[in-house]
């Protein structure tokens, strides 16, 4: 599961760094003030305690007047996902406790960092043709991590949890309360299980209980979303229409820092919507992309195929696939062969390591437990996660409509329902969730992949601002001089630009993503605004042929052959 996840939302005022001294080691993401990093030493096998490793963690402490005893715990997914960047989201939406972020073993933030750069370039490799070996690659990774003493039979949700575990009788908390999202929602199950007397509340959001055979379910999860979004149909379409005939994609291989054509078939594009479908916002606008994909607007394939290259190394393989290969993979049969190459390239990378199976937990707790899952989850839907919350002893589920996979993230109702059951969890409250319908339904866009090709290059938008900025300096000159065809031809440009502009920004505060598959529609009509200034500019140029109602005239033209020809 490659998660990919928006963390700009993380923090919604300015870090500043923590002060370190000693012994103490800097933070190695901007945190609040309050917060120190320190590593946690632990065996790399408790079988096998003699080589020992660290576990990154950061603790920030509340400075609330009534702050609380138990502090909030928190482990972020992946496998391999890192954990510290939301310290001040979570100090932020925990004001009352301490917040502890602790790492995985072998993530970014720990140490050893159980990188493979080999694999994650052989899964981009799948879109090229021919297709990289990932399992050649697996071996080259799993040599040179063995070289550096690593064991991967250390990295494991067993392992992972028992770390948790060992932190708070480090930290000396008597209890606190677990946090996990997606993967580590496996990780924290086991850690109240291991450590009862710890554990005074435990929240799930995405839970992924070790019941549920991921990659077998992987499809199904697929068409399942699809049909709640409403865009089944579009979407067998565009895959079937692809897959007959896959489209060329010019994007950047982050790992090599180098441009390639890809090959994007149908399965393809249902491997990469797997993984964007994890974001509220790409939900939001899934059934007007797929839609408009099912139509050949293949220029909307680019963001897609940028957002492989961004996933890729989001996170750190070696770890993720070690935890998938013993945890994950030996309980999935993989019949039939998935259509997306991420499945089969777990498979391949597990049939390569050959590392053992691990022994089944069937973790449960007595602890109050709150699940919490997204209407439009695609890897954790609420078809798995309600079931598997309705048999633990202690827990109520709760289904965000509108949300997707890490409902936390985005839901600000999520945020305040979660702060609630751990205040008291104990009460169960019935508050509605308000949060805004950012849905974006096929009819509102006008297609167009313009937009996301000027927020990778702004000067593209060159043509847009010099009209602007002509069409203002002709509203002033035509006014100062009393030149009415003049001024009126460049107030209305004024007008279309600022109208224009408002639609878009107003858009993009709403979902910034849709701004990938298009611009409003009511941009395109008010085309006919921009097309009666350069009317009235002409006509002006007839009534005084001078340079600059000859300039004015030029920049219209111009740029309505750019508005049409490229934007639109």
């Amino acid at each position: 599961m490659i998660i990919r996840v928006v963390l700009a939302l993380a923090l919604t005022v300015p870090p500043v760094m923590t002060p370190h001294g000693g012994d103490t080691p800097p933070c190695p993401v901007s945190v609040p003030a309050g917060t120190t990093c320190a590593f946690l030493e632990v065996p790399e096998r408790r079988d096998a305690p003699e080589r020992k490793i660290k576990v990154g963690y950061a603790v920030h402490i509340s400075t609330a007047k009534d702050r609380k005893p138990d502090p909030v715990v928190y482990m972020s997914g992946g496998p391999a996902s890192a954990s510290m960047q939301l310290t001040g989201f979570l100090s932020q939406m925990f004001p009352d406790r301490d917040v502890v972020t602790v790492e995985q073993r072998g993530s970014k933030y720990s140490e050893p960092v159980l990188g493979c750069p080999e694999t994650a370039e052989a899964l981009l490799g799948q879109l090229r043709r021919p297709p990289a070996d990932i399992a050649a690659a697996a071996g080259r990774c799993r040599a040179r991590l063995r070289e550096q003493g690593v064991d991967l039979r250390g990295y494991n949700t067993k392992e992972i949890a028992a770390d948790v575990v060992a932190l708070r009788r480090q930290l000396g908390y008597e209890s606190w309360n677990l946090f996990g999202v997606s993967y580590s929602t496996r990780v924290m199950m086991d850690v109240a299980a291991a450590d009862p007397k710890g554990a005074r509340s435990v929240v799930l959001d995405s839970y992924l209980p070790e019941s549920v055979n991921w990659y077998d379910d992987a499809g199904r999860n697929l068409a399942d979303t699809a049909a709640v979004l409403g865009m089944k149909d579009a979407f067998d379409a565009a895959t079937t229409r692809l897959n007959a005939k896959p489209a060329q994609v010019t994007t950047t291989d982050p790992i090599l820092g180098k441009a390639f054509s890809a090959r994007v078939s149908g399965d393809d594009l249902a491997t990469i919507m797997a993984e964007a479908l994890h974001e509220a916002d790409v939900a939001a606008v899934a059934p007007a992309m797929i839609g408009a994909l099912a139509k050949g607007h293949d220029e909307l394939l680019q963001p897609l195929a940028d957002a492989v290259g961004e996933g890729l190394v989001s996170h750190e393989f070696g770890l993720y696939h070690a935890v998938q290969c013993q945890d994950e993979v030996p309980f999935n049969t993989f019949t039939p062969k998935s259509r997306l190459f991420t499945i089969n390239g777990d498979k391949a990378v597990c049939d390569a390591w050959q590392l053992p199976k691990a022994t089944p937990v069937n973790a449960t707790t007595q602890a109050p437990v709150y699940v919490v899952g997204g209407q439009y989850d695609p890897t954790t839907p609420t078809r798995t996660t309600r079931p598997a919350a309705e048999a633990l002893p202690n827990a109520r589920f709760e289904e965000f409509p509108r949300a997707s996979h890490a409902v936390f993230l985005t839901s600000a109702c999520a945020r305040r329902k979660i702060l609630e059951f751990v205040t008291d969890p104990a009460k169960n409250t019935a508050s509605p969730c308000l949060d805004d319908d950012t849905a974006i339904r096929p009819g509102d866009l006008h297609v167009t992949g313009a937009p996301y090709q000027i927020s990778k290059s702004p000067w593209l938008a060159a043509p847009f601002a010099l009209f602007a900025l002509a069409s203002l300096i002709q509203l002033v000159a035509g006014a100062l001089k009393g030149r009415a065809l003049a001024a009126f031809g460049g107030l209305t440009g004024v007008a279309f630009a600022g109208l224009a502009g408002q639609s878009v920004y107003a858009l993009a505060g709403r979902n910034e993503t849709a701004l990938a598959v298009g611009v409003p529609g009511t941009v395109a009509v008010y085309t006919w605004i921009a097309a009666a200034s350069a009317v009235l500019t002409a006509a002006a140029l007839l009534r005084h042929r001078r340079w600059p109602q000859i300039t004015a005239a030029v920049i219209s033209a111009g740029f309505l052959v750019w508005w049409f020809t490229w934007f639109l």
